[in-house]
């Protein structure tokens, strides 16, 4: 049987090791085992209860909750019915789930509780073709009666019902897929106007996981731990793509709050997360250490100095000294073996960071403890990756190499171009914008960058995201504001200048490091708000943007920067569920703020 469909790789594994364990899913802090033999049976059960409800060969099933089993039971069972799955993010507020649940055509939509539950009560009347709402958790819901309306134990329970009466059913289903067929429909949050839904077929899964092989080589035998958002394509290579080609443990975290914890607990051997989590982990260390005794300071500050130095041979290809690598040794087996086995990455073999750039400093901080990260490239249109480096081929500053079998070319006006099996078939009922980026099977990324001569590629910047300033002065953005978020005491930082005078940022502190600032330095404040505008705080910025000033052209030094007296939040369409800025919404939110920058 050849394996081009996500019905039949499920199947393919789930039978071929039935009893290996699947999953891991933390509920009321216990940890439970799933096989993938329970997996198997749990998606049968989702795609025959579908199926008794109506859902037919290509139409759309919703799909709104965070990351657990319930959620790939519900994406799998969809597609072995013939259907396409529709992810949601969580935090999307209920007239953003009716437009991607009216614009997918969706039929069914399938939800985590009565607060996913309750958006849909406000939009349903609005979305004429759907017909059914499904709730995983029934907590508040117990007694509640509605047409539309039952229970996820209530659709196993159908499919159940209607295996027993026709056991072939379920077969028959997942072999009517084929592999150019939509399997998920990704609506990409965008940084500007609303978002679009690219349909992803089966065959660009299952390559994407295959090819991807060559650079991370994940095992059976590895381990996971999914916290992302799951209707994000960058969380579905792992918990998805690279899950059915290899077959290794997904772990789902009891709740966002608890990630780090569930780290320790799990210590996964591979680790992916968007560089705002490395971030913060970076931050962490630094101040934790900070506080630490005098001699667990000084240890540090030498094995940091020494991890340093023998990173910085490793990277330039140069042979290391046999003394330098017996002091290495004996700084990871005294500092950084303990600190890894602290934050749950004392397992860690690879480490991706994706969906947006990382500071090269944070990630040649991972290095030096002994943690490799590799930064990897691609978007939601090419199924996710298109670059990646593996665990010994690297260049830091670059996303690596392409995968096997992609082409990669860079346009007259610096924009990358791909070609690959896995780049999407284009924008649901938006035939006239994905003409305008897919062009005889290339993709036009958006992104501008270059290609090393060996092969390595490099990112500028977002094409639309590029700073001309009145001198004509072309400035990357996202290298300015990657610098100021090295900092610790800066969560976020936005770069202004486009078609002005001088560059300007607008800075977002992190509330939790400059709270402890505060309180050490006997800073008076009562708010948030309050504490952004205290001159002591506002005196620490400016010294951690004098010092990314040093590090750049005199006609890149941001000039004048304004704190904001709030935090960005999804819910406000200020950052998208990855954490990427949305500029648009933050020139128009912020634009009295930005003008101050530029008054005199």
């Amino acid at each position: 049987m050849a394996i081009d469909t996500l019905p039949k790789a499920l199947l393919n594994i789930a039978e071929r090791q039935p009893d290996r364990i699947a999953m891991r899913n933390k509920d009321f802090g216990i940890w439970r085992d799933i096989t993938w033999a329970e997996y198997l049976e749990n998606v049968k059960n989702v795609a025959l209860g579908l199926h008794a409800l109506g859902v037919k060969y290509q139409e759309h099933v919703a799909i709104i909750g965070e990351n657990r089993p319930e959620w790939l039971y519900s994406a799998l069972g969809a597609v072995c019915a013939g259907a396409a799955w529709v992810g949601i993010y969580t935090t999307n507020p209920a007239p953003e789930c009716e437009y991607v649940v009216g614009h997918s055509d969706a039929v069914v939509y399938i939800c985590e509780d009565e607060e996913q539950f309750d958006k849909a009560l406000v939009f349903r009347d609005k979305t004429p073709k759907l017909r059914k709402l499904i709730v995983w958790d029934m907590e508040g819901l117990k007694h509640f009666k509605d047409p539309m309306f039952m229970s996820f134990d209530e659709l196993l329970e159908l499919g159940r019902e209607t295996g027993r009466r026709n056991p072939e059913l379920f077969r028959q289903l997942c072999g009517q897929v084929q592999p150019q067929d939509i399997a998920g429909i990704i609506y990409t949050s965008g940084t500007t106007g609303p978002p679009k839904g690219a349909m992803l077929a089966h065959e660009g899964y299952l390559w994407v996981g295959e090819a991807a092989q060559a650079a991370m080589d994940t095992t059976v035998d590895d381990e996971t731990i999914s916290f992302l958002p799951l209707n994000h394509v960058y969380e579905q290579i792992f918990d998805i793509m690279f899950h059915l080609s290899v077959g290794h443990i997904v772990n789902f975290t009891e709740n966002t709050d608890t990630v780090m914890a569930d780290m320790r607990e799990v210590s996964p051997t591979v680790f992916h997360a968007v560089p705002r989590i490395w971030e913060k982990y970076y931050s962490a260390i630094v101040l934790k250490m900070a506080d630490a005794t005098w001699l667990k300071r000084t240890l540090y500050d030498i094995a940091i100095k020494i991890g340093t130095k023998y990173n910085n041979q490793v990277l330039s290809g140069n042979k290391v000294p046999l003394s330098l690598i017996l002091q290495y040794k004996l700084a990871y087996f005294v500092v950084f073996r303990k600190l890894k086995k602290r934050l749950g990455f004392d397992r860690i073999r690879f480490g991706g960071s994706g969906a947006a750039p990382i500071s090269q400093d944070v990630l040649r901080f991972f290095l030096s403890i002994g943690i490799p990260i590799r930064e990897g490239y691609g978007m939601t249109e090419t199924t996710g990756v298109t670059h990646i480096s593996n665990e010994f081929d690297f260049k830091v500053g670059t996303v690596g190499k392409p995968l096997p079998g992609t082409q990669v070319r860079i346009a007259e006006d610096g924009e990358i171009v791909v070609k690959h099996k896995g780049i999407f078939k284009g924008y649901y009922k938006d035939e006239e914008l994905t003409n305008e980026v897919l062009h005889d099977g290339w993709m036009h990324t958006g992104d501008v960058g270059e290609i090393d001569e060996d092969g390595y590629l490099k990112l500028t910047d977002r094409k639309k995201d590029l700073i001309i300033t009145a001198g004509g002065k072309n400035i990357a953005p996202q290298f300015l504001e990657n610098l100021l978020k090295t900092s610790h005491y800066i969560n976020d930082a936005i770069v202004i200048g486009d078609g002005r005078k001088y560059l300007t940022a607008i800075i977002v502190i992190d509330e939790e490091n400059v709270t402890k600032y505060a309180q050490d330095k006997k800073v008076q404040y009562t708010t948030y708000a309050s504490m952004t505008k205290a001159p002591e705080v506002i005196e620490l910025i400016q010294k951690e943007v004098d010092a990314v000033n040093r590090k750049v052209a005199r006609v890149e030094n941001i000039r004048k920067f304004r704190i904001l007296d709030k935090m960005l939040y999804t819910e406000d369409g200020e950052v998208t569920p990855t954490m990427k800025v949305k500029r648009t919404s933050i020139n128009k939110q912020f634009s009295d703020v930005i003008e101050s920058m530029y008054k005199d």
